[in-house]
């Protein structure tokens, strides 16, 4: 049992540092995250269980619930009768979608870029560029492709199990 034990909090602290990589989210955020992953994908966790899991203060665990779920990375439902919050982590499908609005947005600088770069080209160098970001232009596309079909997927799990 204590090496179990010792494996969740090994994941959770992997989870941690992933986090702060991709998300550039301070490491309580990052962990708390981590956490609700390994813990609180079946009913979610309370306030008071992710304090006192976390082993941090109140105001500390209350900054970044509230960063979490302004970000879209966490959720909480209510029960009837109880005033608490039970909070779990984003479906993937949800936490992907925030990747096809970057996509998107990347696409239109790209498109921006190369309609400028064609009505301005004036010599070599800037001929390889515009090729460069063409390239570049189909990879965000095929990868935008890509994601879709993994959401699409996903919100076919999530609506199975629900």
């Amino acid at each position: 049992m204590q090496k179990i034990q010792k494996e969740r909090e090994e994941l959770i602290e992997m989870f941690g540092l992933h986090f702060e990589l991709l998300y550039n989210l301070p490491p309580l955020g990052s962990r708390i995250l981590g956490l609700l992953i390994i813990d609180g994908c079946k009913s979610g966790l309370t306030f008071e269980a992710i304090v006192e899991k976390m082993k941090a203060s109140k105001s500390s665990v209350s900054t970044n619930l509230n960063l979490l779920l302004k970000m879209d990375k966490i959720t909480y439902y209510t029960v009837a009768g109880d005033r608490k919050k039970y909070f779990k982590p984003s479906p993937f499908s949800e936490r992907l979608a925030n990747y096809i609005k970057l996509l998107e947005f990347e696409k239109k600088i790209i498109d921006r870029l190369i309609d400028y770069r064609e009505k301005t080209v004036s010599c070599s160098e800037e001929q390889y560029n515009m090729e460069n970001v063409k390239a570049y232009k189909n990879h965000v596309c095929e990868v935008e492709e890509l994601l879709i079909k993994t959401i699409d997927h996903f919100k076919e799990i999530e609506k199975n199990n629900s």
